[in-house]
Formats: C-alpha cells, structure tokens, sequence
C-alpha cells in the first residue's frame, strides 16, 4: 500500500495522483496487488482492514511525526493491523542520489532545494539539507542551499540566485505546495531560474518504489 498525507480540503485529486503511481509501481511488481490511500481520505484506510497483512509504503519525505506517531496510530484505528511499514520515500538513498543526478545532469551551477520544512519539528529540515550535501558532493555546483515553506530559511526570502539556477522541489507528489505556494514565494523572492517538477514525479520513481518493496519482502522471510 502507497501511503501518502494527501489534502484534507479537497482529498480527491491527491487520491486520484496516489492510485495512478500504484498503477506504475504495480507494473514493475507482477503477481502483487498494489493499492493507494491517503491520511485525508475518508475511509481510505478502512477499506483494506481484514486483508492480509502486506508492506506500507509512506509516500513522505522525512521520517517525523507523521510516520513515527499518525501512520501507525491512524492504521490501528482503521483496523488495518500487521502490516510492516517501509521507509518514507524521501530517506531511501536511491531518492536521495535520483536528486544528485537530476541537479547533475542539469549542467546548473547553482541549486536551490525547495522542501517543505515545519515549525515543530527538525526532520523534515534534516533530510533536506542531506539532499543539498549530495547535491553539493556529486554535481559540483558551486552553489547548492535549502530553502522552506514552513521554516527559515523561508523561500520567499531566498536572493542573489542567476538565471540559470534551477530550483529542485523535494516533495513528493504535484499538490497545492508544489503548483502554488512554492513558484508564489520564489515569484516574492525575484528566483529568475528554473523550477523542476517535483522529485515524487520523475519517471524512475515507481522502479525505486517497486524495488524497496522486494527487498522488504524478502526481509520479512
């Protein structure tokens, strides 16, 4: 099960975006039943409570709160028991180093990693900063720095980039933060570069997913 936070406001379309990388993780996992749900939809969960037990996929990209706390408890009040839960998408290292490549492959000297960040907890931050470290490590940039939604340093206060900068969003799927909240902030801060899709999109993504998945399987026996 592909596991993501989706959108309390208007649940639909994330659940429609979480169904539709199912279908392409499916398609690398022959012979296994891939399903999708989010946090904000409602009975998402409890549809698959009495089914055997299987793997959850968080489609998260730090391991905090919501993994650690809401996942589990909210799986437990839907019945949904037994099920093995597998690392967020954004702490897979082969995530991590997809980002190093994508900056890479850019030719871009500068890059700015946009995440999500939080006001109450360090994790979303920290894994963040370990992606611009890779960047940094495999691309050569010369200059690689985060820059946050919810957190200083916050985008709309990042300055001095060049027209070819890009602007890699690591985030997981295309929702309100991506389409809106992060070309409104880089727009506030005069970012003259490029913004990438977000990292959750990139064609390879369902491979990695689908992989994790057999290793975890093959963990379990």
């Amino acid at each position: 099960m592909i596991l993501a936070h989706g959108q309390p406001s208007d649940p639909l379309p994330a659940a429609e975006e979480v169904g539709a990388l199912a279908a392409r993780v499916a398609a690398h996992l022959p012979g296994w039943r891939v399903s999708a749900a989010t946090l904000a939809e409602p009975g998402a969960l409890e549809r698959l409570a009495g089914e055997v037990p299987g793997l959850v996929f968080p489609l998260f990209m730090a391991a905090g709160w919501f993994t650690k706390v809401a996942v589990p408890a909210r799986l437990d009040a839907a019945g949904v028991t037994g099920w093995q839960q597998m690392a967020p998408m954004g702490m897979m290292p082969e995530v991590q180093d997809l980002a190093a490549r994508i900056a890479t492959e850019s030719g871009a000297a500068e890059v700015l990693v946009a995440a999500h960040g939080s006001g109450r907890s360090p994790a979303p931050a920290e894994v963040a900063r370990q992606v611009a470290a890779r960047v940094a490590e495999i691309s050569g940039a010369r200059r690689v720095e985060c820059g946050f939604i919810e957190e200083v340093p916050f985008l709309r206060d990042v300055t001095g980039w060049s027209a070819g900068a890009i602007c890699l969003p690591f985030f997981a799927m295309a929702g309100g933060h991506v389409l809106h909240d992060l070309p409104e902030a880089l727009a506030q801060a005069g970012f003259p570069g490029q913004i990438l899709p977000a990292l959750g999109l990139h064609a390879e993504i369902p491979s990695l997913i689908a992989r994790a998945a057999l290793e975890a399987a093959d963990l379990q026996h």
